[in-house]
């Protein structure tokens, strides 16, 4: 890994951004729209591609049992809805949702690395990602020490990101970078391309602790900084933006932008999640309007 960081530093290729032109393609995407049978697609697959995410200090057995009830079966009475990819949890909680999904193609995700702020040793952050592995984790989401990434120890964060990416074992890693707290796309693409060639599996726009969140702007950084890195390494590497992602359309909008830019080998639960817990009700709501032509008012739908 000594050798990939040499090269990541020596030959990745660092240029500036043209923010007009980010902005002007997002502003276009903003104006697709899609309908009828392609829409209920659309909403389908999005519903496919959530991890369903509880990170509270309250969270208790219970409410994780509840959170994988509705990852299995999003809506009560409609048929061929798709379960969702995966229930996020903290380490302490992960044995009780692989309990709940056992019998399921569902992943458990864990947050680790003293999520959401990263502020501890990396012992206590590989020890933590550990537990979380031996509790049953299949993904671990890691966020970056943004405060030497931004100081500009680049060293210190790859060689955090490699020793994660050794204690998850055979479990994938997503790596959050914050966006909201990297400042330019500038820095947001070299965080990208550092945590690919440090190993991760995903890369992740955000905690949804910090504002802004995930935004289509930084989603497009990241998704051409994964774009340039399979064309040079051939590697597959997935996208998760997370937080501040609610409504149907928006979320229809950040797809449309992963095929533009990757294809539709990406938009698969393997490379493209949403970390939005609280668009599924949405999602139901618009699949209902497709199926039914009504809408259901919110309290048709469980809270989590």
């Amino acid at each position: 890994m000594a050798d990939s960081y040499k090269y990541f530093r020596d030959n990745v290729k660092q240029y500036p951004i043209d923010s007009n032109g980010i902005n002007e393609r997002v502003s276009r995407i903003k104006t697709r729209s899609v309908k009828g049978e392609s829409k209920l697609y659309a909403l389908k697959l999005a519903l496919s591609l959530l991890d369903l995410t509880t990170l509270d200090g309250r969270d208790t057995p219970f409410k994780v049992q509840q959170l994988c009830a509705k990852a299995m079966r999003p809506h009560q009475k409609l048929s061929g809805i798709p379960q969702a990819a995966a229930v996020c949890v903290f380490p302490n909680m992960v044995r009780e949702a692989k309990k709940e999904l056992k019998s399921t193609k569902i992943k458990v995700a864990s947050v680790a690395t003293a999520f959401p702020a990263g502020m501890t040793s990396i012992k206590i952050k590989t020890d933590e990602t550990r537990y979380a592995v031996g509790e049953g984790a299949d993904e671990i989401d890691m966020v970056i020490s943004r405060g030497h990434f931004l100081s500009g120890d680049l060293k210190f964060v790859f060689d955090e990101i490699v020793a994660v990416k050794k204690a998850c074992g055979n479990s994938h890693l997503k790596v959050i970078l914050e966006t909201g707290e990297l400042d330019t796309y500038e820095n947001i693409r070299k965080a990208s391309m550092l945590a690919m060639y440090a190993g991760a599996d995903f890369i992740k726009t955000s905690t949804g602790k910090v504002q802004p969140a995930a935004t289509l702007e930084s989603t497009l950084v990241m998704l051409y900084a994964i774009r340039d890195y399979y064309l040079k390494e051939g590697r597959m590497v997935g996208m998760k933006p997370a937080g501040g992602i609610s409504e149907s359309k928006l979320a229809i909008q950040y797809m449309i932008m992963v095929n533009e830019i990757l294809g539709m080998n990406w938009l698969t639960p393997e490379y493209f999640r949403f970390g939005a817990s609280s668009l599924a009700n949405d999602l139901l709501m618009q699949i209902t309007k497709q199926l039914t032509g009504t809408y259901q008012s919110a309290d048709h739908f469980s809270v989590d």
